[in-house]
């Protein structure tokens, strides 16, 4: 077998193998919940990551590699495109397999391998669609349109952002010459057509229940009201850890280097700087009045590392991979084994990772030493995480008003449960009134403190209130 493939199959061996050793964070539990209750939208996203983690699990089980497994296969699949996308953009370059090895070296793509939230689904698909038109461009042939809305319409059921990606398709078609003749190819259209039926059933279901999802994240869209710089060096920053230093100046560099290529009339430059400009100045721009999560712009990181391959200087490719590589591997190690003791403030694998199962041990004493029937929190990840980790036969009430939008059955009234709260919430009073304190329950690693809790006894209120019970593992 090709020694390329077989270093891919490696990759994907160990990063299976990091699914399934590291603890899930408690977004991946609250994702896990959503593939017990499948529908044609979600709150926060639209439906991918709840069919990834229904299919993972239906093949593995409720556990970590099951609620993972489609993580490293996709990446997987995604490095392939990216390698393609490369090739058949510079065909006497070939620079696809230094830009998928480039990828794959930064910490934030092998993140978005292990860890399942919706900008896994989203990467995938993103690089899915960057292979097809890139097989357009290359080809000339209108067919492969019919492949890029298939895959663009995956990528909107995976994350709204996908939206970028037409932005960035809208651009090229627009300003690149040989690509404004596909305005008189109907296939064009046809593959818009599908890429909008695929979204549909997200555009009902909002529709159902007062278009929930979309007034959510369309409240996080624009600049928001804090404007200085701070957000934005935030962003910058942030890059620098997750890309890794090199690695980003090598996707800056090489992306400027395609602007200039696309001026000397080279489409398949100009492609790739069209994916990745709108999208990195709609980031740039919000993040001058708001937050921008540091994993939202790994969208930029498939078209900016094939720019990086085919015009930047090798020497530095090797450098940036060396120095990326090693990145992953220290986060990695530390998120698996904390060989360094850190405070939760400068270990994010300690704050969302570590502890869970000894968290709801701890919770589970409690509550049989109160005599209580249930567990409750109002956190959503936070209660997914107790449903993924206490005995079974313990029932895990959510309280809050985002489960008015699944269909899990209510938790029955005037039954007496203990609540948790995180400390980190403050001092407010509790959703459920009448909530008595008994005492606190602290999550950690090794001794070091990731969270403390508050526990609380409560009683199920009469009247609906929003609150819902949670599945449990199968």
């Amino acid at each position: 077998m090709n020694p390329w493939l077989l270093g891919l199959l490696a990759l994907t061996a160990l990063r299976l193998a990091a699914a399934a050793l590291l603890p899930l964070a408690p977004d991946e539990a609250y994702y896990w919940v959503w593939g017990r209750d499948l529908q044609p939208g979600y709150l926060d996203h639209p439906p991918m990551v709840a069919l990834w983690t229904a299919a993972g699990t239906a093949l593995l089980g409720d556990n970590a590699l099951g609620i993972r497994l489609l993580g490293p296969v996709g990446l997987a699949l995604a490095t392939l495109a990216v390698a393609g996308a490369g090739d058949a953009l510079f065909p006497e370059r070939r620079p696809g397999r230094w830009a998928a090895l480039l990828l794959n070296a930064m910490p934030l793509t092998n993140a978005g391998a292990v860890l399942m939230t919706p900008d896994t689904p989203l990467f995938v698909f993103w690089c899915l669609s960057l292979w097809a038109v890139a097989r357009l461009h290359a080809s000339g042939n209108g067919r492969w349109w019919l492949a890029v809305g298939a895959f663009a319409g995956c990528a909107l059921l995976s994350k709204y952002t996908a939206a970028l990606l037409g932005a960035g398709l809208l651009l090229w078609l627009l300003a690149e010459p040989s690509a404004r003749r596909w305005w008189r190819d109907g296939r064009l259209y046809l593959g818009g057509a599908i890429a909008a039926l695929a979204f549909l059933p997200v555009v009902a279901w909002n529709a159902a229940h007062g278009w929930a999802s979309f007034v959510k994240q369309g409240g996080r869209a624009g600049a928001g009201t804090e404007f200085g710089p701070r957000f934005v060096l935030e962003l910058v920053g942030g890059q620098f850890a997750l890309a890794s230093p090199v690695l980003l100046i090598l996707c800056a560099a090489g992306t400027g280097l395609a602007v200039a290529a696309w001026a000397r009339r080279d489409g398949g430059a100009g492609l790739l700087a069209a994916l990745v400009l709108p999208a990195a100045l709609v980031f740039l721009w919000q993040a001058t009045g708001s937050r921008v999560q540091g994993n939202w712009p790994a969208v930029l990181y498939p078209a900016a590392c094939i720019a990086a391959a085919a015009f930047a200087a090798p020497r530095l490719q090797s450098v940036g991979a060396w120095i990326g590589g090693g990145m992953t591997l220290a986060i990695l190690l530390q998120a698996g084994f904390s060989p360094i003791a850190l405070p939760r403030s400068a270990d994010p694998t300690l704050a969302r990772l570590a502890g869970w199962p000894g968290l709801a041990r701890d919770v589970e004493v409690a509550r049989a030493a109160a005599g209580v029937g249930f567990v409750a929190a109002e956190e959503y990840g936070l209660a997914a995480e107790l449903a993924l980790h206490l005995p079974p036969g313990v029932p895990v009430v959510a309280i809050s008003g985002r489960w008015d939008l699944f269909t899990l059955p209510e938790p029955p009234v005037g039954r007496t449960g203990l609540m948790l709260r995180s400390l980190r919430r403050g001092e407010g009073a509790p959703l459920w009134p009448g909530a008595t304190p008994m005492g606190e329950v602290v999550r950690s690693r090794d001794g070091t403190e990731a969270e403390r809790y508050r526990l609380f006894r409560v009683e199920t209120p009469p009247g609906r209130e929003p609150a819902a019970l949670l599945p449990r593992p199968r």
